[in-house]
């Protein structure tokens, strides 16, 4: 009796899969003389599959849209923001440190370049490429602020004295507060020794960060394919002039919010040098851009726009 020996076979998972480009099904009209559960006799050859179509050069590496690049971009975004986030929350929850207005300046920036291309990507996609995250975009100058601002807030907590952050009028509030019946302690000692977490310094900043970066990107739905990162010289068929929603009021909004979050990271730090350094700077940068990018707005909408300006206002202090 013979045995026939097991076929050799391949495992599944060592084959390499097959893949047709997807092509849009067409409606067909089944013929009338035949019976509609006849079979086509099958063909001698089989027909050519569909070509594939050609990839759009700027999906490309080193294309302005390149898939790789922003998916590289946002997941280095998205894990330094659950990583500062979480670092953030332990430093402020779990110990009496102030270094963690360090992490949370860091997550701030990197929710705020996310959402500068989410935000394009959603309501003006034809601008989604990889500048859209402004990371590399606005210069060295942009990255030796930041880098600033980080420095001094880190020499702040660590060398300077706990008077420079306590303030020189916190125990007679304090005092006051406590005739008031607001404010009980145990002793005059632990009374004394109270530390606020949260001076009114930072709860301004923080108001002015979350105020402002909600602005921002409502101002960048709002106006969809008519916003750009940069000041148009040139009038588009679909750039429409937007006077609703924020733009009721502010005629800048996106400049309205990233000049107060601005600010608002400055004062959560604790920064003294780099909030006059950046109001300073945000304030002549946003002056001469309003004024270069009004003077194209009056051109393309005439006196449309001239009307709109008179009945809304910039929101930065002098511009």
């Amino acid at each position: 009796m013979s045995s026939t020996p097991p076929a050799t076979t391949t495992p599944i998972f060592l084959t390499t899969p097959q893949y047709r480009a997807y092509q849009p099904s067409q409606p067909s009209t089944p013929s009338a003389a035949a019976p509609a559960n006849a079979s086509a006799p099958p063909s001698a050859s089989p027909s050519p599959s569909p070509p594939i179509p050609p990839l759009d050069p700027s999906n490309l590496p080193t294309g302005t849209k390149s898939l790789s690049g922003i998916s590289l971009r946002a997941f280095l975004l998205g894990t330094t923001l659950g990583l500062t986030t979480s670092l953030t929350l332990y430093l402020l929850l779990l110990t009496t440190t102030r270094l963690w207005r360090l992490p949370f300046f860091l997550a701030s920036l990197s929710l705020f370049h996310f959402l500068e291309y989410y935000t394009t990507a959603t309501y003006n996609p034809r601008f989604a490429d990889t500048t859209a995250f402004l990371l590399t975009s606005n210069g060295w100058a942009y990255n030796v602020a930041h880098g600033s601002a980080l420095l001094e807030c880190l020499l702040t907590n660590t060398l300077a004295p706990a008077t420079y952050h306590q303030g020189q009028h916190q125990g007679q509030v304090l005092d006051l507060l406590s005739r008031m019946g607001i404010y009980t302690s145990e002793s005059t000692s632990e009374f004394h020794e109270y530390r606020p977490r949260f001076p009114l310094g930072v709860v301004l900043g923080l108001t002015l960060v979350v105020l402002g970066q909600t602005i921002r990107s409502v101002a960048m739905a709002q106006a969809g394919s008519s916003f750009n990162h940069t000041v148009q010289v040139a009038r588009r068929d679909d750039h429409r002039l937007i006077t609703h929603g924020v733009y009721r009021v502010l005629r800048h909004p996106s400049y309205f919010g990233f000049f107060w979050w601005g600010i608002g990271t400055q004062l959560v730090l604790g920064n003294v040098a780099c909030l006059v350094g950046y109001a300073l700077v945000l304030w002549r940068f946003f002056r001469l851009r309003v004024r270069r990018e009004e003077n194209y707005l009056c051109a393309f909408f005439g006196d449309q726009y001239r009307e709109y300006r008179k009945r809304s206002w910039v929101g930065i202090p002098f511009v």
